[in-house]
C-alpha cells in the first residue's frame, strides 16, 4: 500500500501541468478561452496510451521487473520534458509550449500504463477499493503540489521557476521506484507483439455485456469531466479570483476534498459493494455541478467557491474510489497493462476532449447555462449503470471467488 501511495503520487505529479496548471497559465498570459480550451488536447496521449501500451506488456525493461524498469525509465524523461516545458512561452512561442505538454503527457501516460498495470498485479482482489484510495491519495497530494502551491509559487517567481520545482520532484519519484516491491505473480508477457495486442481485447470482449461495460467506462465520469474541464478558466475569467487565490481555496481545498472523498468513498465501497458505491457516488457527481452554476449566477463569494469546491470534489473522489476497483476488476495479470490502459483511456477521453466543446459552450451560452448543461450530460452514463446492474453484480461474484480461492 505505500507503494501504490508513493506511485500514485508519480502519477499524478505530470497530470495538471498539461491541464488545469497550464490552463492557469495561459489564463494568466491573458490567453483568449477558445484557444486555452484546445490547448486541453494536449492530454490526448491519456486517451489514446492504449495504443502503445501491449508494447509495455510484451517487452521487458533492460534494468528491475516488468513494471518497474518502464516506470523509472518513464520518471527520469518526465523530469527532463517538464524542465523543458517551463522554459517556454505562451505568448512568445505557443506551439513550442504545445509540443512540450503533449511530450509531457505522452510520457505521463505511458508512465500510468505501466503504473496502472504494477498496481493490478500487486493488489489482491479484496484489497482493491483500498488501493484505489490509496492511489487517490497519492495522486490528489501530487496534485495540489503541482496544482495549487505550484500556482502560488508561479505568482510569486515566475512559471519557468514553478516548473523547474515539479521537475525536481518529479526526479525524486525515482527512489520510490527503486524502494517499490515487485509483485509475487507479475504475470507472464505475451510471446508475441501481435499477441500483446489482440489478446488483451479479446480477453475483455468475450465476456458478458463487454460492449455494454466500454461504453459505461466511457460515459461514467462524463458530467464531472466536463464541469472541471474549465475549473482554473472559470475561476480567473469567469469569477474573477486572483492566481493566490485559486491556489488556496481552489486548489488546496479541491485537493483535500477528494482525498477525504477517495478515503470515504473506499471505506464505504467495502461494506455497499461495487454497483450500489457507484450508484449512490455517480448521482453525487452529477447534482454538485449545479454549486458551480450557483457560483457563476452570485459572482466572486470566496467562502461560495471553497464551498462549491468541497462538496463537488469530495463527491468526485468517492466516485473516483469506486470507479478505479471497477476498472481494476475487469484487468487480468496476463494483460494488466493493456487492459487497464485502454478501460482508463476511455474513461479519460470525456475529461480531454469535453476542454475543447468546453470553450465553444461557453463562448455560447455563458457559465451559468453550461453548468446546467454538465449535469444533463452525466444522466446518460447513469441510466447505463441501472441497465448493467446484473453484469456488475457478476463482476463482485467474481471478485469473491478470487478471494476465497
Amino acid at each position: 500500500m505505500a507503494a501504490i501511495l508513493l506511485l500514485g503520487f508519480a502519477s499524478g505529479l505530470p497530470l495538471n501541468l498539461t491541464g488545469s496548471t497550464l490552463q492557469a497559465w495561459l489564463a494568466d498570459a491573458k490567453v483568449d478561452i477558445r484557444t486555452i480550451g484546445i490547448f486541453s488536447l494536449a492530454g490526448l496521449p491519456y486517451v489514446l496510451k492504449f495504443l502503445w501500451a501491449p508494447a509495455l506488456d510484451r517487452y521487458l525493461p533492460p534494468l528491475l521487473g516488468r513494471r518497474r524498469g518502464w516506470i523509472l525509465i518513464f520518471q527520469a524523461c518526465l523530469a527532463l520534458a517538464i524542465a523543458v516545458m517551463g522554459w517556454s512561452s505562451p505568448a512568445k512561442a505557443p506551439y513550442v509550449l504545445g509540443l512540450a505538454a503533449l511530450t509531457v503527457a505522452f510520457l505521463s501516460a505511458s508512465q500510468d500504463i505501466v503504473i496502472d498495470a504494477y498496481r493490478v498485479d500487486v493488489i489482491p482482489a479484496d484489497e482493491r477499493a483500498l488501493a484505489a484510495a490509496a492511489a487517490g491519495f497519492g495522486y490528489r497530494t501530487a496534485a495540489m503540489f503541482a496544482g495549487a502551491v505550484i500556482v502560488l509559487v508561479a505568482a510569486q517567481t515566475g512559471w519557468r521557476a514553478a516548473y523547474g520545482i515539479v521537475a525536481l520532484v518529479m526526479a525524486c519519484t525515482i527512489v520510490a521506484t527503486l524502494r517499490s516491491p515487485e509483485p509475487a505473480n507479475p504475470g507472464r508477457p505475451p510471446p508475441t507483439l501481435a499477441g500483446a495486442v489482440v489478446d488483451p481485447l479479446r480477453d475483455l470482449l468475450r465476456q458478458p455485456g463487454a460492449w455494454g461495460m466500454l461504453l459505461l467506462v466511457l460515459l461514467y465520469k462524463v458530467g464531472d469531466a466536463f464541469a472541471l474541464s474549465l475549473y482554473s478558466a472559470f475561476m480567473i475569467k469567469g469569477v474573477g479570483f486572483s492566481l493566490a487565490e485559486l491556489s488556496i481555496a481552489g486548489k488546496v481545498n479541491m485537493t483535500v476534498s477528494t482525498m477525504i472523498g477517495a478515503a470515504i468513498g473506499g471505506w464505504v465501497y467495502l461494506r455497499w459493494g461495487l454497483f450500489r458505491s457507484l450508484l449512490v457516488f455517480g448521482f453525487a457527481q452529477a447534482f454538485t455541478n449545479f454549486l458551480y452554476l450557483w457560483l457563476a449566477l452570485a459572482g466572486k463569494k470566496l467562502w461560495l467557491m471553497i464551498f462549491a469546491t468541497s462538496i463537488d470534489n469530495l463527491a468526485g473522489g468517492m466516485g473516483q474510489a469506486a470507479f478505479v476497483a471497477f476498472l481494476m476488476a475487469q484487468c487480468s495479470t496476463a494483460y494488466s497493462a493493456t487492459q487497464y490502459a485502454l478501460l482508463s483511456a476511455l474513461a479519460a477521453l470525456p475529461r480531454v476532449m469535453m476542454g475543447a466543446i468546453a470553450g465553444a459552450v461557453v463562448h455560447s451560452v455563458g457559465w451559468a447555462h453550461f453548468f446546467a448543461i454538465t449535469f444533463l450530460s452525466a444522466l446518460p452514463g447513469l441510466g447505463l449503470l441501472i441497465c448493467m446492474r446484473p453484469r456488475i453484480r457478476a463482476l463482485e461474484a467474481r471478485a469473491r471467488e478470487a478471494v476465497v480461492a
